[in-house]
This record gives structure tokens, sequence and C-alpha cells, in this order.
């Protein structure tokens, strides 16, 4: 019994470090920009809108691995950030409703791949659009301190 359980144990430990590197956070992201701007001007900080496919795009994946998924970044969104995800998976379910939003949000700021960023102010200004950057998170935050 004692080593059912430990191999039970040892699957779940595999299985939730599998799912870390496949694109995982621990960030609070939106669906909706309309929440962010309201949230950001009540809390006064600036937005990050993550255009992705995070079940597919590799760059994506790096993106959230590298830099979103690390307590660095963790910290430094908490304090200066209201996060949205704007998602275009191929595997997961959405609704409608949600594919519809997602295409007119990524028409309305002229995306054409992923992952696209932007930093906007508290009223929804664009102030930066980038993508993926090497160099983990320290590298991403100061890019995008340069900019809030």
């Amino acid at each position: 019994m004692k080593i059912k359980i430990f191999f039970i144990l040892i699957l779940i430990s595999v299985l939730l470090i599998s799912c870390k590197s496949t694109g995982s956070d621990n960030l609070n992201w939106e669906e909706r920009l309309e929440t962010a701007i309201a949230k950001a001007q009540k809390e006064n900080k600036f937005i990050l809108v993550n255009f992705t496919g995070s079940d597919w795009c590799k760059w994506c994946q790096k993106l959230t691995n590298e830099v979103f998924a690390q307590k660095e970044f963790e910290n430094f969104a908490k304090e200066n950030l209201i996060l949205v995800k704007i998602d275009f998976p191929k595997n997961i379910e959405q609704s409608m409703e949600t594919k519809l939003y997602n295409n007119q949000l990524a028409k309305d700021f002229s995306v054409e791949g992923f992952p696209t960023i932007f930093i906007l102010d508290m009223n929804g200004n664009v102030r930066l659009r980038t993508g993926y950057l090497p160099g983990g998170p320290s590298n991403y935050i100061f890019h995008l301190r340069r900019y809030m």
C-alpha cells in the first residue's frame, strides 16, 4: 500500500512539473480589457495585455516559462500591473463570445503574430508594443519599466 501511495505521489509531482513547463503561471489574468482598465484606474497601475496562443505557440510558452512563471515577475506584476490574457488556443475550449471578443480585440490592436504584448496606461493608451525577449524576468521587467 505504501508503495502505491509513493508512486501516486511521484506521478502527481511529474504531472505538476509538466504543467508548469507547458506555460502555466500563478498570475491573475483578466480576460476582458474593460475590466482591466477599470481596475487599473482604481489601483493606479499599468495594464499588460498578452495576446497569446497558449497551447501551441512556442514563443508564447517560452515567454510564460521564462518570465511570467517566475517569482520575480509575479512580484513585479502584483505591484505594478493589471494583467490581461487574450488567448487564441487550438485545443482549449472557448465560448463563441470569447472567440469573437478576442478576435475583435486583436483586430483593434493590429495583432498579426504571437506573442504580442502591450503595455497600456490606466486609460488604455498604448505605451509599448513588444513580444518575447530573452534574458528572463529581470531583463523583461527592465524593458517594460522604460515605458511605464
